[in-house]
């Protein structure tokens, strides 16, 4: 996901106040009547007679066009409606809203997706149509407006204000650009407010549509959202039907603001090729704008030549569909059945709910390392609406299993030769909320959060500032290394705003001698590698390279290349940032940057709804109900700033692993229905990156009697950052190929250096080092086995001074 938030903010030494007044609530082209209008649909007062079938099976049509017109009719004009019946009566509010009911602090933004009552209340009046809901709940999935299955071809509208606005940006969950006057704006905007504005979707098959989900525009500074709508259909784009609630055209309830997405179904589903939005009334200070999703199931059409070309289907004999606490649980436990010998499920922690955090490991010996055996893992869910990642790797532990039962060559040599743990689900906690909300419903931020409202990505120590601040006073006497770095002890304090979650994968980073790693991500298609932090003082954006910047490259552009869609030209942007230009990568801190302990700015929505990350490590941030910029005090963010570093950063600078984030999809929680395809678009990239933890050199340091030296420093010449072997005294250190002088050293022995070469073949190059003991190590040595000390010079100098003056006075 791609944090605008950050990079939005122009980092200053001082805290700025911005001022947003709001005129207050209504809707244009309606009056305010009742005041429970924004949640009421528009009734049409004229009686309509049931259909014999109270679920009929809609048939494809061409619906007539009006005498001498092309086009429905659509007057300015008072609608006549009623409220539909209620089972209780209606709270009593005052008749003008100034201001909307705000959430508790760090909950705003974690809102629940709205099901629209309309339908449904539609289908209990007598005068109403019943609502086939099998069919409109569990059999049409999305056209794929989020997912970008639907081209910006497929798009059309009326009007738009510029191009930026135009149809293709009227997309479920697109984000706006850090300018909103450009080419990357957050909905589709009508060039005019009037009644004759509208939005298309050509399915360009006859499609049986079942429901449209909408949201506002998204954006900073403006509030702009659609309250109520018509929907239209036609099978030849000249002809259009409006969506019926008996003899009358039936409206539907929109928007309330402009992030939470709103479900309304169809009162039964309508078969046609285009469906049409034309919005009725909108925000009485804004304009019409609005992102959407259609709902609707293509029906079969063996004589579609289109279709079959895009049709994407799998050979794999997998578990596609969401799974839930409960059901992941049971799936490891059935791969664990399947194939005992090379899986083991353990728990590395548990989450701020207390539920387990499980990961796989898989392994010709499960439970041990091997010495000279490389460890590898995954990592998914630190957001808990990211859920693609979470299923991904579900799939990958099952396909593993399957694979290597099947004595798949490839697959037998990673699992026999590779220690393989996938942590699928680092925020249980978000999870579960996010999949309570479900795929459409959840917006773009439920459950990114812990449940405490801390973001697991971003709750790492901030190394980098003390890495360089070291760097760039080389006389300083605070010595700082250039990798195991220390974790500094104010955030190993119990009072530090750190989740246990964060704790509980930097123990299990620290525990086992990571080589290479990847946490998957959502809302983006694109591998960012490290350092996320600018290294220049208040810029939010710029290139700032790792020593081990070549080999970075190198691992993203593997998973990019290899990937079906990362590194096509053709493909649309998912939201604002074209990545072509360096094949599906990108530097993280040149992208978005973690903005370490610099300055802080949390910006909120006129609604108190969090617009930003509000620095990740806050999580949700607390909404001021008179003023939209919410200030966190100076105290807070002095003991809180520090926490902001990347995953990526903190395991680089402070273990031996190369950690690089993978964004693996435009939408964070994809319908079931597209999980096969994604499924495709990211198997082999998933191998191909489990396999590069077996290029550059590994080895054994050890001492004259063969054993292994542990925390052993191994440099490269001419890359300042080291690494340090494991336990057992074996080592691995990526490189791209070429030849390298290497040099082991290690506290009382005599350091050693090699000429060691990596080549272009799969496998890494064997270097080993043998570490013979310096003069005075042995010669302590020698002292302790025979019960004595070694004379310190210094020392006894000292003692001798001191007694001759003590004999002169």
């Amino acid at each position: 996901m791609a944090r605008r938030g950050a990079a939005a903010l122009a980092l200053a030494p001082a805290l700025a106040l911005l001022a947003v007044a709001l005129a207050g609530v209504g809707a244009r082209g309606a009056v305010l009547e009742d005041p429970d209008y924004s949640v009421q649909e528009i009734w049409s007062r004229e009686p309509y007679h049931a259909r014999p079938n109270p679920e009929p099976e809609p048939e494809p049509f061409s619906p007539p066009l009006p005498a001498g017109d092309g086009e429905e009719e659509r007057q300015p004009r008072p609608s006549q409606h009623r409220p539909p019946k209620k089972a209780s009566k209606p709270k009593k509010v005052p008749k003008k809203k100034l201001a909307p009911e705000t959430s508790p602090p760090g909950k705003n933004s974690n809102r629940k997706g709205v099901r629209s009552k309309s339908s449904e209340k539609a289908a209990s009046d007598d005068h109403s149509i019943p609502v086939a809901r099998d069919d409109v709940r569990e059999g049409c999935p999305p056209l794929g407006l989020e997912t970008l299955k639907i081209t910006d071809f497929q798009l059309h509208a009326s009007t738009s204000k510029r191009y930026g606005l135009g149809a293709h940006r009227g997309r479920l969950n697109i984000q706006a650009g850090i300018n909103e006057n450009d080419f990357y704006d957050g909905a589709w905007c009508a060039g005019r407010n009037d009644l004759h504005q509208w939005i298309e979707v050509d399915a360009r098959r006859l499609t049986k549509f079942t429901g449209v989900i909408t949201q506002g525009r998204n954006s900073l500074w403006l509030s702009d959202w659609v309250t109520s709508y018509k929907v239209m259909v036609s099978n030849d784009s000249h002809t259009w039907a409006t969506v019926k609630n008996g003899s009358g055209d039936m409206i539907f309830e929109g928007n309330s603001e402009k992030e939470i997405p709103v479900l309304n179904e169809l009162p039964v589903p309508v078969v046609a090729r285009y469906i049409r939005i034309n919005p009725q009334s909108w925000f009485e200070n804004g304009s019409i704008c609005m992102r959407m999703e259609i709902l609707g199931c293509p029906l079969p059409d063996p004589n579609n030549y289109y279709h079959r070309r895009n049709e994407m289907t799998t050979t794999d004999d997998l578990d596609f569909k969401h799974h839930n606490y409960k059901e992941m649980r049971q799936l490891m436990k059935v791969v664990n059945e399947m194939c005992p010998n090379i899986t083991r499920i353990y728990n590395i922690g548990k989450s701020h709910q207390g539920l387990k955090l499980y990961a796989v490991e898989i392994s010709d010996h499960p439970g041990e390392h091997e010495v000279g055996e490389p460890e590898f893992h995954y990592i998914a869910g630190a957001h808990g609406n990211e859920v693609l990642g979470r299923e991904l790797l579900l799939l990958l532990v099952h396909f593993l299993c399957q694979e290597y039962l099947a004595r798949n060559p490839r697959i037998v040599f990673l699992v026999e030769e590779t220690r393989i743990h996938i942590l699928p689900s680092l925020n249980p906690d978000g999870y579960e909320k996010a999949y309570e909300g479900g795929s459409e419903l959840g917006g773009w931020s439920l459950g990114r959060w812990t449940h405490d409202g801390i973001d697991i990505n971003n709750n790492f120590p901030d190394l980098n500032t003390l890495l360089w601040e070291a760097e760039d006073r080389p006389n300083s006497p605070r010595k700082v290394p250039n990798h195991y770095i220390a974790i500094p002890e104010w955030f190993l304090s119990e009072n530090a705003t750190v989740a246990v979650e964060t704790r509980a994968v930097i123990a299990w980073m620290e525990k086992i001698p990571f080589v290479l790693g990847g946490n998957l991500q959502g809302g983006e298609l694109v591998v960012a590698y490290p350092y996320d932090m600018v290294r220049s003082l208040w810029k939010t954006q710029e290139h700032t390279p790792t020593p081990d910047d070549h080999v970075f490259r190198w691992l993203a552009y593997s998973y990019a290349s290899t990937h079906r869609l990362m590194t096509d030209a053709r493909r649309r942007v998912c939201h604002t940032e074209d990545f072509q230009k360096e094949d599906g990568t990108v530097n993280g801190a040149s992208w978005h940057t973690v903005a370490g302990s610099k300055s802080l700015i949390v910006l909120l929505s006129s609604w108190g709804q969090t617009i930003t990350d509000c620095w990740d490590w806050a999580g949700p941030c607390g909404p001021s109900p008179l003023n939209p910029l919410f200030i966190i005090p100076i105290s807070i963010i002095t003991t809180a700033v520090n926490y902001v570093q990347g995953l990526n950063d903190f395991s680089y600078l402070h273990t031996n692993c190369f950690e690089l984030s993978i964004y693996v999809g435009c939408d964070k929680y994809p319908h079931e229905s597209q999980l096969p395809e994604e499924w495709e678009n990211n198997r082999e990239s998933l191998i191909v990156f489990m396999e590069q933890v077996h290029r550059g050199i590994k080895g054994l340091v050890r001492d004259l009697h063969g054993k292994g030296i542990p925390n052993a420093v191994i440099s490269v010449e001419g890359v300042n950052h080291d690494i340090r072997t494991a336990s057992d005294g074996d080592y691995w250190r990526l490189l791209n190929p070429g030849e390298y002088a290497v040099t082991a050293k290690a506290e009382g022995f005599t350091s050693a250096t090699k000429n060691c070469m990596v080549g272009y073949d799969m496998g890494a190059t064997r270097c080993d080092f043998t570490l013979s003991k310096t003069n005075l190590a042995r010669i302590r040595e020698i002292m302790e086995k025979f019960g004595k000390q070694p004379v310190s010079l210094p020392a006894r100098r000292l003692k001798l001074r001191g007694r001759k003056r003590r004999q002169r006075g």
